[in-house]
């Protein structure tokens, strides 16, 4: 463990060094951008309108006292999203989706040898890969979270209204009720370092690759298992420094 550990202090060293061409660094982080969060506006999407309409009806259900206010129906859904689901449960589908993704693709790269054809071209390697990637991901992330966000709450919006467990006006009043905007902050600040982490431990070990293609496929579970690892501990972390 801490050899591995050691590793990729070593290659997050090689991947911040400064880049050979800064035009053709920005146009890579662009590109990696819309491969790597762009492309992931529809799962996000999908689960969090369905995960959204869950919670809402889950919380209608249990809360079905009359001395309880409906309008807590829409306050409790705001802040499962907010502080969990849409910062921590989406990074996690995101580590499946884009970390499998990127060690897949850096790891054919390893044993195709073309990244031993960048080394001898004098190119930094890991930094001209990983980078752009790591970028892209502490850019994206962040949006796709406030983006699950609205939908999440949309989502609950139409559950509550369409099952008629929850009236508009109660759910709408509920969402506004007691609202903290630091939830946001620390929404937003978790998720940074989480994409931080789905993009650089999948590309390290996309990275460290070899042998054929059955190691490329380990590689990518290993990173998708390791990310998700390092996000709940981060998580459990994070909440309690902040909270």
């Amino acid at each position: 463990m801490l050899s591995v550990i050691g590793k990729y202090f070593e290659f997050m060293w090689r991947v911040c060094s400064r880049p050979e061409k800064w035009r053709l660094y920005l146009r890579q982080i662009m590109v990696e951008i819309n491969k790597l969060g762009v492309d992931s506006l529809g799962i996000v999407a999908i689960i969090s309108i369905f995960v959204g309409a869950v919670i809402t009806i889950q919380t209608a259900k249990n809360l079905d006292n009359p001395f309880i206010p409906t309008y807590t129906v829409g306050t409790a859904s705001r802040e499962s999203i907010l502080l969990e689901f849409s910062s921590t449960i989406v990074c996690l589908i995101l580590a499946g989706k884009v970390g499998s993704n990127i060690s897949s693709e850096i790891g054919t790269m390893r044993i195709t040898e073309q990244i031993d054809a960048l080394e001898m071209m004098g190119i930094n390697s890991a930094g001209y890969l990983a980078g752009p990637k790591i970028w892209a991901m502490i850019v994206s992330v962040p949006l796709l979270v406030v983006y699950s966000m609205f939908v999440g709450i949309f989502g609950g919006w139409l559950a509550g209204k369409y099952s008629g467990l929850v009236p508009s006006e109660d759910y709408i009043y509920g969402i506004l009720y007691m609202f903290k905007p630091f939830y946001i902050t620390y929404s937003l600040f978790k998720s940074t370092i989480f994409g931080f982490v789905i993009a650089s431990v999948s590309s390290f070990f996309g990275y460290h690759v070899r042998g054929g293609a059955l190691e490329v496929g380990r590689a990518s579970t290993r990173a998708v298992v390791v990310s998700s690892i390092v996000i709940l501990l981060l998580n459990l972390l994070i909440t309690q420094l902040l909270l």
